[in-house]
């Protein structure tokens, strides 16, 4: 009895995978546009940047900050959807689904169970005795710091006078300031580098490598690297600027 309890559920599952098969093999593969948003299941919120990949051609793309995002498939693929902190999804686009309807897929947000954890330290007394304490800098403020990595704009000789013959007079001053905003170029770049590379605008616009390199030198040029701060907002402007360098194509 506990034997035939088990068969028939399988039996069941094995056979609608048969009817499902089955329907798929009656249908004519033909080209579609599909139209999709990718959702919370919690609470049904739009979920951006998330990776849709065709299962049979492995192309694929990426959600926009609301979560939609289009590609060319046929009416009998599979896609699998990922993303950061959800679990991964492989869905069956609907044959019959409609071209001009919104194909909505639901992801499920992961969740870890994360024991008790006591901390304990000890730190031992440091002596400050025969320590010399700091003593006020004779600088005015507005030379102090990174306030004036770059050159000083023209009103600075009304707002800060110091600072703007400061950096006319002394050389050194100038060389010093031209030193500090180069550092600080070359960090943000070492930062935002590993968002913004050509695999990543390859796969957030389907470009092969010649047009990826004539996308960049375009995207390079309006300076969005200098307003932005992290992978969502380096993908968004990516986009952004694609839509914006298809038009001018055009």
């Amino acid at each position: 009895m506990k034997k035939l309890i088990f068969i028939v559920p399988f039996l069941l599952i094995l056979f609608s995978v048969r009817l499902e098969a089955q329907d798929l093999a009656d249908i004519d593969p033909i080209l579609i546009h599909l139209k999709g948003q990718i959702l919370n299941r919690d609470d049904g919120l739009p979920v951006p940047y998330v990776h849709v990949v065709n299962l049979r051609t492995h192309g694929g793309t990426t959600t926009n900050s609301e979560g939609k995002f289009a590609m060319e498939m046929l009416n009998v693929d599979s896609l699998a959807i990922s993303a950061m902190g959800f679990m991964k999804e492989y869905v069956q686009v609907p044959p019959k689904l409609h071209s001009d309807s919104l194909f909505i897929i639901w992801l499920r947000p992961l969740r870890f169970a994360i024991g008790e954890v006591e901390v304990k330290g000890k730190s031992n007394v440091v002596n400050m005795d025969g320590i010399s304490t700091g003593k006020p800098v004779d600088i005015d403020p507005e030379l102090r710091g990174d306030a004036f990595n770059t050159k000083p704009p023209w009103y600075a000789a009304v707002f800060s006078p110091a600072s703007f013959i400061q950096y006319h007079v002394s050389r050194k001053e100038k060389q010093k300031r031209e030193v500090r905003s180069a550092i600080v170029s070359e960090k943000r770049w070492e930062y935002l580098s590993q968002y913004y590379s050509k695999d990543v605008v390859m796969e957030l616009t389907g470009l092969d490598e010649v047009e990826a390199d004539s996308f960049m030198i375009y995207f390079n040029s309006k300076g969005m690297l200098n307003e932005v701060n992290n992978n969502y907002q380096v993908r968004e402007a990516i986009l952004e600027q694609y839509e914006l360098y298809q038009l001018e194509k055009e």
